[in-house]
């Protein structure tokens, strides 16, 4: 008997996942929309997007199984009919999207996402006007607030093919193929953990109110400093309109988590600390860390479900010191017409 041939149609999907809302995707890939290309690799751990500015600012974030009631990979060995969980991550599709077009497809039922969080102020919302509160019910993954309240699949074929995703809502069904492109040459900016200097766990809101106070300076550069003396944990800038700095006290209250081996001080892109200001309005948690290289990682955990987490990671290359008057100057020496906030 000979064997039928099978069309290529027929094909297993290499990704298939199903998700009972949109919310809980859109939300956390925002965070990443400083930029409007993604690059995407899909594993069986999860779904990772990944966004970089400039080669020095990059941020990623994991779709982990457990955000959807349905996740199913299918790597090529296994479609082979070859059990060998090692060839998984060998097969792992890596491509670029475009991650504008990906976060209009997934409000296309509705959110409102064009409240400016970041210039105004409410404190029925832990502070930020338009920004949801963090976490629980209600928060930022709500349905009531966002009004996603359908099905989302997503699919992926294989190489050269497009992302499929169909949203189901009330009846009405919507299919979405997204362009794939090959992957571009991203830079990946490691965090050395063996080298870590400092670490700080703060909550998120916290570090993001010290950021917007500063942006009344209308700053360019954010200098971070910290010390294993007082004053412990500073924050400081300075722009057209002058300078300011905001220093917070090494209180359990405050600082959940503080070490610090040294005292060490580094400069940054403020517009690209900045650009992590949504995973800050939408956080529960921070982490803040500095390794020997001046390289700033802010990994922030978000509670998007009852038992269910998620982080939104980024790291930061700093200015080089000689190039940094502001790191060049005297640890000692302070500008007379700083404004020194104390948190």
């Amino acid at each position: 008997m000979s064997a039928v041939p099978i069309d290529a149609s027929d094909e297993l999907p290499l990704f298939t996942a199903v998700s009972t809302s949109t919310r809980q995707i859109f939300q956390l890939l925002k965070c990443l929309n400083f930029t409007s290309k993604a690059c995407v690799q899909i594993t069986r751990q999860g779904v990772h997007f990944s966004t970089e500015d400039s080669h020095v600012m990059q941020a990623r974030v994991v779709l982990q199984p457990n955000l959807f009631s349905s996740y199913v990979f299918n790597s090529a060995s296994r479609r082979n009919d070859m059990d060998d969980d090692d060839d998984d991550d060998a097969d792992s599709p890596v491509f670029m999207i475009n991650l504008d077009a990906l976060l209009e497809t997934l409000q296309i039922f509705g959110v409102n996402d064009n409240k400016d969080r970041w210039n105004t102020r409410d404190s029925t919302n832990g502070g930020v006007s338009g920004a949801i509160s963090r976490g629980g019910q209600g928060g930022a993954f709500a349905n009531n607030v966002l009004g996603m309240n359908g099905v989302c699949k997503m699919s992926y074929v294989g190489e050269g093919e497009p992302l499929c995703i169909v949203l189901e809502e009330t009846g009405i069904t919507t299919t979405c193929e997204l362009n794939t492109y090959e992957p571009d040459n991203i830079t990946n900016i490691p965090f050395q953990r063996d080298a870590m200097v400092n670490k700080i766990i703060t909550r998120a809101e916290w570090l993001f109110d010290a950021i917007k106070e500063l942006s009344a300076a209308s700053p360019t550069k954010l200098t971070i400093m910290v010390s294993p003396s007082a004053p412990y944990f500073t924050l400081s800038a300075g722009g057209a309109r002058g300078s300011a700095s905001v220093e917070f006290n090494k209180d359990p209250q405050l600082l959940e988590t503080f070490t610090a081996k040294r005292k060490l001080k580094n400069t940054y892109k403020y517009s690209m600390i900045k650009g992590a200001s949504k995973a800050m309005a939408m956080a529960n948690k921070v982490s803040i860390r500095t390794d020997e290289q001046g390289v700033l990682s802010l990994s922030f955990m978000t509670e998007i479900e009852e038992g269910k987490i998620a982080f939104v990671d980024f790291n930061f290359i700093p200015y080089i010191a000689e190039d940094d008057d502001e790191t060049a100057d005297d640890d000692e020496e302070e500008d007379e017409e700083e404004d020194n906030l104390d948190v």
